[in-house]
């Protein structure tokens, strides 16, 4: 049996689930073999996982957004350029799963069947959003959904760069991750260039209104990142 700390009971299946997923994915046998390693009550552990195995993949990616979040917090980026921010943190989300690579190449390819791939990019959307929030964006406007939608791009091509990447310290991924920073940087200038372009202002104003006016898909907080994720006008 694996030993499991003293944690919760969501963490303790969790954890004794990623010996699990090696072999069988993020599947409900290795939910079920994670539940009998913890010790936690089948009825508690379903309550807490109700899709099991899809639900221990989310619980392990959100863990991989905390820990991200938490280590930029910890650490003083203040005199690094903003894209050497954004790139740290991504680095710090590869870093936090580097143990359990195979673990998320698994969850990879979950997220990669269409019946999951809505939930899929809803994860890689809230790392997006968990990077920038942490960061200290506070946009409101359109810039909100294009600074995430064009991260979600980069970290979701770096994942996939990442796994297949054999080199010592992963020197290829940083290097890959560092061009593509630098394709978001170029864009959010071009933004900047285009809204100080008067036409062009007056052209966007009417769809910069009405994505100001739709309910943002990260306004209510992610129990799972606490104090990250607030309403909208929040303080």
């Amino acid at each position: 049996m694996t030993e499991i700390p003293d944690t919760s009971p969501r963490e303790q299946i969790l954890d004794a689930a990623l010996p699990h997923v090696v072999f069988d994915g993020w599947s409900e046998e290795a939910f079920r073999a994670a539940v009998q390693d913890s010790g936690v009550d089948f009825a508690l552990a379903r309550s807490l996982f109700p899709k099991g195995g899809i639900d221990l993949a989310i619980a392990f990616h959100k863990r991989g957004d905390a820990q991200m979040i938490e280590r930029l917090l910890q650490e003083d980026l203040s005199a690094m350029r903003f894209r050497d921010r954004i790139a740290s943190a991504v680095r710090y989300r590869l870093e936090a799963v580097a143990m359990f690579k195979e673990e998320v190449r698994r969850g990879t390819s979950l997220f990669a069947l269409p019946h999951n791939a809505a939930e899929g990019a809803r994860l890689i959307w809230g790392t997006a959003d968990a990077i920038w929030s942490t960061l200290g964006d506070t946009s409101e406007d359109y810039n909100w959904y294009t600074k995430r939608a064009t991260l979600s791009g980069v970290y979701a091509s770096v994942v996939l760069f990442w796994l297949g990447d054999e080199t010592e310290g992963h020197e290829a991924t940083w290097e890959f991750l560092d061009r593509r920073i630098e394709n978001v940087m170029q864009f959010e200038k071009m933004k900047a260039q285009v809204n100080a372009n008067p036409l062009a202002a007056k052209f966007l104003s009417g769809p910069n209104w009405l994505l100001s006016k739709v309910r943002r898909p990260m306004d209510m907080p992610d129990p799972d990142l606490p104090g990250i994720f607030r309403p909208r006008g929040s303080k």
